[in-house]
């Protein structure tokens, strides 16, 4: 690691509803929700209700009910992302992207053209509020672990340096769940143990972890709670992995509706892979449940492909395994994301003998891989809009999340 803290983490804050009021001044000051079934963003003034994001929109309003709420504008969210990393490559040209609304600098090398850190990130704020519009805050440090925990601490709209020589006094007061991999399940279990804070983390041995959390959430714990992260900021990087999710609120869903959310799903995924050019081979189906825990499922294909015949085959089974637990504990989120991504040639048919897993209204046969592969050749050329399923007709398939360029 630098013996400077020149890592930057720039996080724009409220992204989406300060988009929102950014070009309705009638909404500034005000609360701000997007979305009216689930919540996709809240402004400041309405999280201080308690307001938050992926909370059914019925909810949200008994917690603010003066909140205005708006439909999502995810041109408009694009646009305002395109002009910030605009920004950020002013800055340095070493900019790592971790999303549309935030993104790692590397400002190493540059104090004698561009000045300190500090007075690099102070500018960055400025320029993205007077060219963009939008509040943004920058956490700064020698590692990328420790500049995004800055960066979460300063929230809203603020700047934070910690400098080398004070980095455990500023790291181990924080709760646990500031470090990364730490969600409710593994803070449920750090907690019983009375270990509530990152310098409670640090104080347990490796192996103390390893034995209460498994040899990989354990090390990786362990050497951050001493700020250990030798990872640089990478430039160019393509993406692992080609996702898409869905808050579902916390409405009951009948498995009919699940697989058709399931299918619109997999069906942007696999869009998105073929205008890529990634074909992939890991089918990843995420899952979060009404009392706040997660679960992962995937399932690696012998083949790398983007066809949806193959692909939602994959996912329906992983779904369908799971379905005991949605009964038992009620889904608020679905997620279908596919790994191990190719650049080999996208084929839009299986292997031969290759035969999609079945979905929850019955057995599979190949007039519905017939069905997927005409789906996909006519939306690769006409466009997404131009046929759809029709167990899709008259639903709401979710706003489209736009992402970052691969």
């Amino acid at each position: 690691m630098s013996g400077e803290a020149t890592i930057l983490h720039a996080d724009l804050d409220a992204f989406y509803a300060s988009v929102e009021q950014r070009d309705d001044p009638a909404l500034r000051g005000r609360p701000v929700i997007v979305g009216s079934g689930v919540v996709l963003a809240a402004s400041y003034e309405a999280k201080a209700h308690g307001v938050r994001t992926a909370m059914g929109g019925r909810q949200a309003r008994r917690l603010c009910p003066a909140a205005i709420v708006v439909e999502p504008r995810m041109s408009a969210y694009a646009q305002a992302s395109k002009a910030v990393f605009e920004v950020f490559r002013q800055a340095t040209p070493l900019v790592e992207g971790l999303s549309i609304d935030e993104a790692f600098l590397d400002v190493g090398g540059l104090r004698r053209i561009s000045g300190s850190p500090t007075e690099i990130a102070v500018r960055l704020r400025r320029d993205v509020l007077a060219q963009v519009g939008l509040p943004i805050t920058v956490g700064v440090a020698r590692t990328k672990f420790l500049a995004k925990v800055a960066s979460r601490v300063a929230k809203p709209d603020g700047l934070l340096m910690v400098p080398p020589d004070g980095e455990l006094a500023f790291l181990h007061p924080l709760p646990v769940e500031l470090l990364w991999g730490v969600g409710p399940v593994t803070a449920g279990k750090l907690r019983e143990r009375g270990i509530v804070t990152v310098g409670h983390v640090a104080r347990l041995g490796e192996a103390a972890l390893v034995s209460m959390l498994g040899a990989g959430s354990g090390r990786h714990l362990h050497a951050l709670a001493h700020n250990h992260d030798p990872r640089s900021v990478q430039v160019g990087r393509r993406r692992g992995s080609i996702g898409s999710q869905r808050a579902l609120g916390r409405a009951e869903r009948s498995p009919a509706d699940l697989d058709a959310i399931l299918a619109g799903l997999v069906d942007r995924v696999t869009r998105r892979m073929r205008a890529a050019g990634r074909p992939g081979r890991t089918v990843t189906l995420r899952l979060r449940f009404a009392d706040f825990t997660r679960v992962t499922r995937s399932q690696t294909l012998p083949w790398p492909t983007a066809a949806t015949r193959a692909i939602l085959g994959t996912a329906r089974a992983l779904l369908a395994a799971a379905m005991p637990m949605v009964t038992r504990r009620g889904l608020t989120l679905v997620g279908v994301a596919v790994g191990n991504l190719d650049d080999g040639p996208v084929q839009l048919e299986l292997p031969f003998g290759r035969r999609p897993a079945a979905g929850p209204g019955g057995d599979s046969d190949d007039r519905d891989g017939d069905l997927d592969a005409a789906l996909d050749a006519v939306r690769d050329r006409f466009g997404s809009s131009a046929v759809t399923r029709g167990t899709l007709l008259g639903r709401d398939g979710g706003p489209q999340v736009p992402l970052l360029p691969d």
